[in-house]
């Protein structure tokens, strides 16, 4: 998952195809840790799993902001509050379906969150967007709904939480648009990994669901520490690549290569899990990819003429 907007790169900040490099390193690594991800629902609830997640995602962020002696940007509270939410139910949501679901048809659906986006930053940030790409959002729709009208036979309400996934994640965007004026990604990243943390862990706290802590039991030492540690860190670092190519390329140039994670994550499914798309999902899929794609394209365009 990667925010669709930052800012123009710096100059001396690296060349263009160091940040493509990065960005194809990145989307490549999300399947590995939503792999880690799927095999803790078995014994653990999707909301504990998302608090850890952030939790320890937060301290690797925060690890490196004080090792490369960043300054923590922080920008209005009210968006920041609005984008650790947003995060919190994408994340949430996505575990969800892992529960359920192969992580690439799961994946599939989630990738409709650009089109939404279209739609968003029309309606939200007054942005103009033609009729060909309100086509081709409509179209992307249809796509997740091939991908979705199968799988609900087969894991039922579960189908449509990565669709709730993509329209957090959009309305994330929007957010991270807004803050992009008063801080650099790796503070918001911070923050939101902060709020989200705070959000989910004070939920939990309040319904007492909390398996591996408790006031009356304390730590459960036996607990998978190890491998929640471990996804925290991983998940630091593959947000640092996103940063880092972002700060190196424009967005426009990097979005098409955000795709790339559906292929790591059928082949992660498939090794860890022995899962493999079914034909209406390459269908379905084909069909928000080639939406997607159509969408950036108009974009660019835009871009230059403007």
């Amino acid at each position: 998952m990667v925010a669709t907007q930052s800012p123009a790169p710096k100059a001396g900040a690296g060349s263009p195809q160091s940040g493509m490099a990065l960005m194809i390193a990145a989307v490549l690594l999300v399947p590995i840790s939503d792999a880690m991800s799927k095999s803790l629902t078995g014994i653990l609830n999707p909301f504990e799993i998302a608090f850890w997640r952030f939790g320890f995602q937060m301290a690797m962020l925060g690890l490196f902001i004080v090792v490369t002696r960043r300054r923590l940007a922080r920008g209005p509270w009210g968006l920041m509050l609005v984008g650790g939410a947003t995060m919190a139910v994408v994340l949430s949501s996505l575990i969800g379906a892992f529960v359920t679901m192969p992580i690439a048809t799961a994946i599939a659906i989630f990738f409709v969150e650009p089109l939404i986006l279209t739609v968003l930053s029309g309606l939200l940030l007054g942005e103009k967007t033609g009729w060909r790409r309100y086509v081709a959002v409509a179209v992307g729709l249809v796509g997740a709904v091939v991908v979705i009208r199968p799988s609900w036979d087969i894991f039922g309400w579960a189908s449509i939480l990565p669709l709730i996934a993509a329209t957090g994640f959009a309305s994330n965007a929007i957010v991270m648009r807004k803050l992009g004026q008063h801080m650099d990604a790796i503070s918001m990243q911070f923050w939101f990994s902060l709020i989200a943390m705070a959000l989910i862990g004070v939920g939990f706290a309040l319904l007492g669901q909390f398996q591996l802590v408790s006031l009356s039991g304390g730590i459960d030492s036996s607990g998978p520490w190890g491998l929640l540690v471990f996804m925290g860190m991983f998940s630091g670092l593959t947000f640092f690549l996103f940063a880092e190519a972002f700060r190196r390329t424009p967005a426009s140039t990097l979005a098409p290569f955000q795709y790339i994670e559906i292929i790591g994550a059928t082949i992660v499914g498939y090794i860890v899990f022995g899962d493999f798309p079914d034909l209406w999902t390459w269908v379905g899929t084909a069909i928000i990819l080639a939406s997607g794609l159509y969408v950036f394209h108009r974009e660019r365009r835009a871009a230059r003429s403007a």
